[in-house]
């Protein structure tokens, strides 16, 4: 082995450190926003409008709900996550259609990859931010999303709460 190789090898390896050390320092003084949580969350807290937090079943606007049971979501949940029972009904005209039932989601299990949302070519089901989902019994986390009206926990937090402030401490609890 070379002289030469063994001190280009010292060269590399003090450049890759100077170019880390470049990134910490840059990144050590970029303004921190701090969210006081849960003092502020009715008040200062923002979050990401694109924060997926909880699947909420949209509705028309008489209020039935849009899905039409036709599976694509379920098929297309990586881990199970959502449970579709539905039924053959014969309408007015004598045709055949198929209509949901039920429209389990457990969110404990759900790895929010949004795959389900990408796949419903009917627009029935979406991600809100809303975050607060935590509950003291598992069972409280499988939702029956076609029989429930979704309401947010907080005021604001769809449009994404307050506004993001960079670099301020936020205390405000009122």
């Amino acid at each position: 082995m070379s002289n030469k190789s063994y001190f280009g090898g010292i060269a590399d390896g003090l450049k890759t450190l100077a170019t880390g050390m470049k990134i910490t320092w840059k990144e050590y003084f970029t303004p921190k926003s701090t969210e006081q949580y849960p003092e502020n969350r009715k008040t200062t807290l923002h979050v990401a409008k694109r924060h997926r937090g909880r699947l909420v079943m949209l509705r028309d606007e008489n209020g039935a709900v849009k899905c039409t049971a036709c599976t694509l979501c379920e098929k297309t949940c990586p881990n199970g996550t959502i449970k579709i029972t539905s039924q053959m009904v014969t309408n007015e005209e004598g045709k055949k259609k198929r209509q949901l039932v039920d429209y389990r989601y457990d969110l404990g299990d759900c790895m929010f990859c949004q795959l389900c949302v990408n796949a419903c070519n009917f627009g029935a089901i979406e991600f809100t931010n809303d975050f607060e989902n935590s509950t003291f019994d598992r069972d409280a986390l499988v939702l029956h999303l076609d029989k429930e009206e979704y309401k947010s926990s907080l005021p604001n937090l769809l449009e994404g709460g307050a506004p993001l402030t960079i670099g301020k401490f936020n205390t405000k609890t009122k």
